[in-house]
């Protein structure tokens, strides 16, 4: 299985053949390896690898909207490699039914590791919200690739759309947002409320979720600002063209994110409206600098190796992550102990101060991740759905 974001080729308006997006790559790549840092960060993390408790941001909020903006980009370059090698739009249809299935299901069996509690099972997840946009997405752009007016329409639709829902709709049993109750108040918004109704029992933090169905309609916004920003990397502009356009839009997009924030906060559980073009602004600037060092300057060589083995294999190498933190969780090392603890309080906790231990932890954990990674690398295997 590879990333719903694998990289495909492009024609170049220069050389007009085929060349690797390497940029690409490597962005994801450094997407993934930092998703797998933060998610297994130690007791004792230091702020920035920490998500924001509420309202607000940190680096680490950005990470996961960066992948899924990755993952509309690809859509667009998968799509087209695809029909020039003579797909047709049904064959691409299916496939991509089947990799929404099996994205899906992965996220579940990640859910579930090693018990598979099916009672309690958490129905959303992270590989759930990729699989749901990513299959939303590619539809679209199956029915019509090439019209931006469309894909803008639908960002403001879904932007607008979900911050009326979220300020004006009473929240049954709290009351009308900002005149009974404050604005995304954490357990009376509508999105908590839904998922509350829907998977009772079955969320991430009891009563909410940050992967929750109503804020599935935001995301695809993001998606959808990733694929506009494949077809401007499709067009036959110079390569430095394309760099100050994707670099000046997302200066713009982190400007309108912040200017939103006061009346509709940033907030990353929730996935609002601001938090959509804030974090869309950072990738795009994220991957303009990428652009600018590989595709223009051509700096490709020795720093990028250690990115483009998790960005080639970026689902496995998460996958990988999540089933060994669960692993090491579930093996019981004393009667309050577990595995993953052990490791941390005989390696990592004597170093100081404690927030350097467990970014060690962290980091270790990471490079364990990458190993099986760099094998399928090698050996030229790139897992696909």
């Amino acid at each position: 299985m590879s990333s719903p974001a694998s990289t495909h080729t492009l024609e170049s308006p220069r050389t007009a053949t085929s060349t690797r997006l390497v940029s690409l790559d490597v962005l994801r790549g450094i997407t993934i390896a930092l998703m797998i840092l933060v998610n297994n960060s130690g007791p004792y993390a230091w702020w920035p690898f920490r998500h924001s408790d509420w309202n607000g941001w940190t680096p680490t909020d950005l990470v996961f909207p960066t992948f899924l903006f990755l993952v509309g980009i690809s859509i667009v370059f998968s799509t087209e490699s695809r029909l020039s090698r003579g797909a047709t739009k049904a064959s691409l249809l299916s496939h991509n039914v089947r990799r929404f299935v099996v994205l899906f299901l992965l996220g579940l069996v990640v859910n579930g590791f090693p018990f598979f509690h099916l009672a309690t099972l958490r129905i959303y997840g992270v590989l759930q919200r990729i699989a749901i946009c990513f299959l939303i997405g590619s539809v679209l752009y199956l029915w019509d690739r090439q019209r931006i007016s469309s894909k803008i329409t639908l960002i403001i639709v879904a932007l607008l759309g979900y911050w009326i829902l979220m300020r004006w709709v009473p929240v049954p049993g709290y009351g009308m947002p900002v005149r009974d109750i404050p604005l995304l108040d954490k357990n009376g918004n509508l999105t908590a409320y839904i998922d509350r109704h829907i998977f009772p029992g079955r969320l991430y933090e009891g009563v909410r979720d940050p992967e929750g169905l109503l804020s599935d309609l935001p995301s695809m916004a993001t998606l959808l600002l990733g694929m506009l920003t494949g077809i401007w990397l499709r067009t036959k502009r110079t390569l430095g063209q394309k760099c100050a356009g994707m670099l000046a839009s997302g200066v713009l997009c982190i400007v309108l994110g912040e200017l939103w924030n006061p009346w509709f906060p940033i907030n990353k559980k929730l996935w609002t409206s601001s938090f959509v073009l804030f974090t869309a602004g950072v990738a795009l600037v994220s991957l303009g600098l990428c652009y600018w060092a590989i595709e223009i300057k051509g700096w490709k060589k020795g720093w990028t190796f250690f990115w483009l083995v998790f960005g080639t294999n970026a689902i496995t190498a998460y996958v990988i992550s999540e089933l060994l933190a669960a692993g090491l969780w579930a093996v019981r090392t004393g009667p309050h102990t577990s595995l993953d603890y052990s490791i941390y309080r005989h390696l990592y906790q004597p170093i100081h101060p404690p927030v350097i231990g467990s970014l060690c932890y962290s980091i270790s954990f990471v490079l364990v991740c990458w190993i099986p990674v760099v094998f399928l690398y090698r050996k030229k295997i790139f897992i696909k759905i």
